[in-house]
C-alpha cells in the first residue's frame, strides 16, 4: 500500500460512535466476525440510489482499510439507478495519493491503484444486482435513506445493514463542494475504521 494512504489511515481519529450509529456498525462487526470465524472471505455491497458518491466512497475506503488490517474482504457497490462516479468523490481519493486510470466516457470505469502489488479497485456506476456484484453470500450495506426505503429487499443478501450518510451532492457547484465530499468520506473512513478495529482475528 502506498505510504500516503497508510499515513492517512494511521491518522484517522479514534471514533466513539453515537448510540444510534453503534447499532448498524456493530451489526457489521458481527457479520464480519462470523465470516472470520468460519474462515470465509466476506463480501460487502454498498448500495445507494445513484451509485455515484456515498456507496462508491464506502466501497473504496472499506477495501483500503481491509487491506491495511489484513482482513479477507471484497467490496462492491451499486444503486437503484445508473449514473456515473462523481468527479468530486474521485477527487477525494486522488488527493490521498491513489493513482486513477479512466476508461470510457459515458459512465466511465475507473481503476484506483493504491498499491504496487495489489490489483486496483474498479469503480463505476451500476445497479446493485449488476453481474459484476455478488448474488449470494454477501451483506447489503445501505448508505442512503432513499435506497434503504426503495430497496426493502435485496435478493440473496445474508445481512442487510442500514448505515446511511448525508449526501454531499447538495454542495455541488458551491465553494465548499470538495470540503463537503472530504467530510463525508472522512466520516465513512472513521466508522469503517471503528469496525475493523473492533474485529478479533
Amino acid at each position: 500500500m502506498f505510504k500516503s494512504i497508510e499515513d492517512k489511515i494511521r491518522g484517522l481519529a479514534q471514533l466513539a460512535p453515537s448510540p444510534e450509529r453503534l447499532i448498524p456498525l456493530n451489526q457489521l462487526v458481527e457479520y464480519l466476525q462470523t465470516k472470520i470465524h468460519k474462515g470465509e472471505k466476506a463480501q460487502l455491497n454498498f448500495i445507494c440510489t445513484h451509485n455515484s458518491r456515498r456507496s462508491q466512497m464506502a466501497q473504496v475506503w472499506t477495501k483500503l482499510l481491509a487491506d491495511f488490517y489484513g482482513v479477507e474482504l471484497e467490496t462492491f457497490s451499486g444503486g437503484t439507478e445508473v449514473t456515473a462516479f462523481h468527479p468530486n468523490a474521485l477527487a477525494v481519493f486522488e488527493k490521498m495519493g491513489l493513482e486513477i486510470q479512466k476508461e470510457g466516457s459515458n459512465n466511465p470505469h475507473y481503476f484506483l491503484r493504491y498499491s504496487e502489488t495489489e490489483s486496483p479497485i474498479e469503480a463505476f456506476s451500476k445497479l446493485y444486482d449488476d453481474a459484476s456484484n455478488p448474488s449470494t453470500n454477501f451483506a447489503a450495506i445501505m448508505t442512503c435513506s432513499s435506497a434503504d426505503a426503495n430497496c426493502p429487499f435485496i435478493p440473496s443478501a445474508e445481512r442487510r445493514v442500514s448505515l446511511t450518510y448525508e449526501d454531499p451532492k447538495k454542495f455541488d457547484d458551491s465553494e465548499i463542494a470538495q470540503e463537503a465530499y472530504e467530510a463525508c468520506a472522512l466520516r465513512i473512513a472513521q466508522e469503517m475504521n471503528y469496525v475493523f478495529k473492533s474485529l478479533k482475528k
